[in-house]
């Protein structure tokens, strides 16, 4: 097999005479001879230490700057807040409404297990890189590539002494060769560089890693505070030349073989920050210092690590992956194009040397790439492609490569430079939007099949109405004046609103939210779709609900003038926005309108006298009951008045909010999307979202108190401190005054900030798009897993030591687990006082109430009317909510990453009908090969690319941190391997644009785009936070991973 593998490589890479395969073999031979010097039982260095470690650098040099010189602005991925992803998937098993699933046999899964088949075609852009690519491929046979896993014995052993980590492997965007692995309880990510360190591990795996020794890592990139420059100056580190093994209980001598190059790039700005902090709102590190560690002398290998990194703050740690621990489920859903015209250059090839043509065998591969630029190219047998596209390469269709896949990894050997894969699902024209959406679902673990018997068999039949038994054991609220306001295209409507005024200047005011609880019963058919599908997904013409449409957009949904199950949360309120008291229970309510966001802003700003004419005419909905529209004018206004309060009052406590414009697609009459506009919250918003915090914070504090071991609280940790730093100093460095003491502080900051530069709403954009990156995402967790630290239960944006997510259980699961934790808590109040033989009334809100009975609650009555209660009610033990809480983040994070994907998707099918979309964009930063651009119309970033482009001289100065940029009207002489300017630029000439401006001119049109944004003129000099006019365009679709690309907009007689 490895020897017809070794025959093929050759036909395909030569395709000329055999001289040339003669200097490209001696070559080889050459290469082949260094490598073996370095090439050690692991990988990497085995004889002299100096030597090995400098023929390493070197040769991972050579491959960095392969990766390098395949990153231009087409390739950059499209992110608008950099997402953080979770591995795993519910399960593999996929069961999508379109496509055409293909899922190869036992037994050729055995197969494939069985061989070792790496493809001497991947890479082959450049000539270059396929006499490379194969020198690998040749080699692969004689050697391994990779180093092997150690055993689990081992990982166990040195994970107990502390001589490894385990960490979540995380790929560098921008840069596949360089990926981060986070350690809980280290401050810093630990940099991972080149693919014989990666060893295999790709996005998402759970890895043990073994970090270099001391004196390899490098310096950290763009570190500036005052600390560092005295931590250079004097150079003190005692255990510089040891290798970090040294930190666990039992040491060993440093192992050379790990030794790595010094000079690696930090570009941990392009990556997700998984850095946390214990200690809420105050900006501490919590770490240990290093010398009270040995002075103590019984510290853990991450105090000891984290002490390390607090003594040298401008050190990167690096490492690298001795096991992979658990395989990320991504691995089985990676989409992506088939390289079918670097197959149809092969068969050309064979036709242009007198070959007779080949027909498939099962020797032969053929290429997937990716269109997530984390995941490796994946290698292909022929004889497990689905049968109509082998029919299709066999006669060399050329329509193949714009066919969108998805493959799953089978193997990936420790002598294969590139993973072996089978082709999983095909979905159509990657051009096209319902193949990228299917797709989009499909990498992502969405299930949005149709919902199985079982579960709808669980649903109450239609018409349905509240049982009249169902009423008695709940508050009837059906005569209060009760509104919903939702986005205008909502169907599931989760929450509702009251206000009423009470004597003395205080309101009472209402959360009602849907009862999903009273139909999704613990441990039914239902209750398991609905956990495993965890949260609806939303993609703006499109949604895969939670729960079936019967439930979450009829009997369960809020809609107005129907009889409906809540939980209603009640609040009096003074004018300084305390609550003094407060009410929780089970209640039956009637809304008597659906506002819309925009309905509530018109009442907001008095602009409700069209209320007086024909509501219907206006647009207006229709009002249930014997209410008025003075009633719920009156509603919102009070409504509003008392959200700005609370608002007002939770900022002054210390809470952070980091929000940028997003843009809003506007889509023709066949749902397909042909423009967008940039949008913003409004007061409406803000009303509805502060009444659904406070509502979420008190059912956090209820169900913590009442069950301490198994409640569903949501955590937000402290951000990543270096990075906050970096922000601190960025701010500094423009003038602006940033403190970051505390989110508190933060918020304060940013507010200023912003109030001076309210002429420049584009800088402020910058501002919060830097603001966002040291920021960690929230989660969900078992307070019982952090029992003994309850200081890590806060949330850091909000300012509030207790979180949970209780206002929308339509759409997900989490809320549902809540809501059965606060009606055990509620109910346990009943046989509490029949226990204490008392009323009702007396003990009622003991559990619930704002003044909680401590005592109450840890009584042997309390506790067993709690226990009872909650076994009822289906109050999960403390493991079990610990694996809801971890399928929730992750089911959370896959609709982040849905609705992320969806919105590029949307952007990039606008972009394909425009063409060209000029516009202006800042500079965020600047250097000697490209510069990262914001561009305000779309709230996204993107890098421009300008090395090594044929007729175009950038001049970097480094003293002034400013680009030059100047056309060259004469070719470049000699060899290089240089871009067309059009890569870089889109140049216009002068004539042009006056003929479109006259003609736009004669036909009155609006002004289009073009004619707004003026085209800058060479030579182009740019300095950092520079205006300058860029046009985007669609890149991708049927001939590559679709994504949007940015150049410069210049005009010039020489175009």
């Amino acid at each position: 097999m490895k020897s017809v593998l070794a025959e093929q490589s050759v036909e395909r890479i030569e395709n000329g005479d055999k001289e040339k395969k003669k200097k490209k073999q001696r070559k080889t031979n050459r290469r082949s001879k260094n490598s073996s010097d370095v090439e050690g039982s692991n990988g990497r260095t085995s004889g002299s230490k100096g030597k090995d470690c400098s023929s390493i650098t070197k040769q991972q040099r050579l491959n960095h700057s392969y990766e390098l010189e395949a990153m231009r602005a087409s390739n950059v991925a499209f992110s608008s807040v950099p997402p953080m992803y979770s591995d795993g998937r519910a399960e593999s098993g996929y069961t999508g409404s379109s496509g055409s699933p293909v899922v190869p046999s036992p037994e050729v899964s055995r197969q494939l297990l069985s061989k070792s088949c790496p493809d001497p075609r991947d890479c082959e852009q450049s000539s270059r890189m396929d006499g490379e690519l194969f020198q690998q491929i040749e080699g692969s046979s004689q050697r391994k590539i990779f180093s092997s896993y150690w055993s689990l014995d081992a990982v166990k052993e040195a994970l107990e002494k502390g001589e490894a980590f385990k960490a979540l492997f995380r790929v560098n965007v921008h840069n596949r060769s360089e990926a981060y692995c986070k350690i809980d309880g280290v401050p810093t990510d630990i940099l991972i560089t080149g693919n014989v360190s990666q060893n295999r591990a790709v996005e998402g795996d759970t890895v043990v890693i073994k970090l270099d020794p001391f004196s390899l890592w490098p310096k950290m990139k763009g570190f500036v505070t005052e600390n560092v420059a005295k931590s250079e100056e004097t150079n003190i580190s005692p255990e510089k030349d040891k290798p970090i093994s040294h930190l666990g209980k039992g040491e060993r001598s440093a192992d050379n073989r790990n030794a790595r190059r010094k000079n690696a790039v930090d570009v941990a700005e392009d990556r997700p920050s998984t850095n946390g902090s214990s200690v809420i709102g105050q900006g501490v590190n919590n770490c240990a210092s290093r010398n009270d560690c040995e002075q103590k002398g019984n510290c853990s290998a991450v105090e000891k690590l984290c002490g390390l990194l607090s003594s040298c703050p401008y050190k990167r740690p690096t490492g690298q992956v001795v096991a992979v621990v658990e395989k990320s489920l991504v691995r089985d859903s990676i989409v992506g194009l088939l390289d079918v015209q670097g197959w149809i250059h092969y068969k050309e090839g064979d036709a242009k040397t007198g070959k007779p043509p080949l027909s498939l065998t099962d020797d032969e591969y053929v290429q997937l790439i990716p269109a997530d630029p984390r995941f490796p190219k994946l290698i292909v047998p022929f004889h497990v492609l689905p049968g109509s596209i082998k029919a299709r390469l066999e006669r060399i269709d050329p329509t193949l490569k714009a066919e969108l896949v998805a493959a799953q990894i089978v193997d990936w050997g420790e002598g294969n430079p590139f993973p072996l894969a089978q082709i999983t699902h095909v979905f159509g024209r990657g051009s096209e939007l319902e193949p990228q959406i299917n797709s989009i679902l499909y990498q992502n673990s969405v299930c949005d099949s149709e919902f199985s018997q079982g579960s709808l068999a669980s649903l109450p039949r239609v018409p349905w109405e509240v049982p009249e038994a169902e009423v008695q054991r709940r508050k009837d609220l059906r005569d209060l004046c009760v509104l919903t306001i939702d986005p205008s295209t909502a169907t599931d409507l989760d929450d509702a609103l009251s206000v009423q005024s009470l004597p003395g200047g205080f309101f009472r005011v209402g959360v009602h939210i849907a009862d999903v609880s009273y139909f999704v019963l613990p441990d039914t058919d239902l209750d398991t779709e609905a956990q495993f599908r965890s949260t609806s997904v939303y993609m703006l013409q499109r949604k895969v609900p939670m729960l079936p449409p019967l439930l979450s957009e009829n009997v369960g949904s809020l809609n107005p003038g129907a009889d409906r199950l809540a939980f209603s949360i009640f609040w009096d309120i003074n004018k300084e926005g305390e609550v003094i008291d407060r009410w929780i229970g089970r209640t039956v309510i009637r809304s008597c309108c659906k506002l819309s966001y925009d309905h509530a802003q018109d009442i907001i700003d008095g602009k409700d006298e069209m209320l007086r004419n024909d509501v219907a005419e206006n647009g207006w909905p229709a009002l249930h009951g014997s209410f008025q529209w003075s009633d719920v004018i009156r509603s919102v206004k009070q409504l509003s008045e008392i959200s700005t309060i609370l608002r007002q009052k939770r900022f002054r406590n210390g809470a952070l909010q980091l929000e940028n414009s997003k843009p809003f697609f506007l889509f023709d009459k066949d749902g397909l999307p042909y423009d967008f506009v940039m949008c913003s919250s409004k007061a409406s918003n803000f009303l509805v979202e502060e009444f659904m915090l406070l509502a979420n914070m008190t059912a956090a504090e209820v169900i913590s108190r009442a069950y301490p071991d198994s409640s569903l609280l949501r955590r937000h940790p402290e951000p990543n401190m270096r990075k906050l730093k970096e922000f601190e100093g960025f701010c500094s460095k423009n003038g602006m005054d940033m403190d970051i003491s505390s989110s508190g502080q933060f918020q304060e900051s940013l507010e200023k900030i912003t109030e001076n530069l309210k002429d420049d709403s584009v800088f402020v954009d910058i501002v919060n798009n830097y603001a966002i990156k040291p920021m960690q995402l929230a989660s969900y967790f078992c307070t019982g897993n952090l029992k003994d630290n309850d200081a890590e239960w806060g949330h850091y944006a909000l300012a509030v030591p207790l979180y949970t997510h209780f206002t929308s259980p339509l759409r997900r699961y989490a809320d549902i687990v809540v809501h059965r934790a606060v009606a055990a808590a509620i109910e346990a109040e009943i046989p509490y006082s029949k226990h204490k033989h008392t009323s009702i009334d007396e003990v009622r809100g003991c559990f619930t109430g704002i003044h909680f009975n401590k005592d109450a609650a840890e009584s042997m009555e309390g506790k067993e009317a709690l226990s009872v209660a909650g076994l009822k009610h289906g109050v999960p033990s403390t493991e079990r909510l610990s694996d809801v809480a971890a399928h929730c983040n992750e089911r959370k994070m896959a609709a982040r990453r849905v609705r992320d994907a969806c919105d590029k998707l949307y952007t990039w099918f606008v972009l394909k009908k425009k063409k060209v979309f000029p516009c202006e964009a800042r500079v965020m930063n600047l250097g000697l090969r490209f510069m990262t651009i914001y561009i305000s119309k779309l709230g996204i970033e993107r890098r421009i690319y300008y090395d090594q482009i044929d007729g175009l001289c950038a001049d970097w100065l480094e003293a002034t941190s400013t680009l030059i940029l100047s056309k060259l009207y004469l070719k470049r002489g000699g060899r290089g391997n240089f871009k067309p300017l059009k890569e870089v630029a889109h140049l216009v000439s002068p004539c042009d644009l006056c003929v479109a401006k006259c003609s736009a001119m004669s036909i009155n049109d609006t002004k289009s785009s073009e004619a707004e944004v003026a085209p800058a003129v060479f030579p182009l000099t740019i300095q950092l936070f520079s205006t300058i006019p860029v046009v985007l365009h669609a890149v991708g679709g049927d001939d590559g991973p679709l994504d949007i690309g940015a150049r410069l907009y210049v005009t010039s007689y020489y175009s």
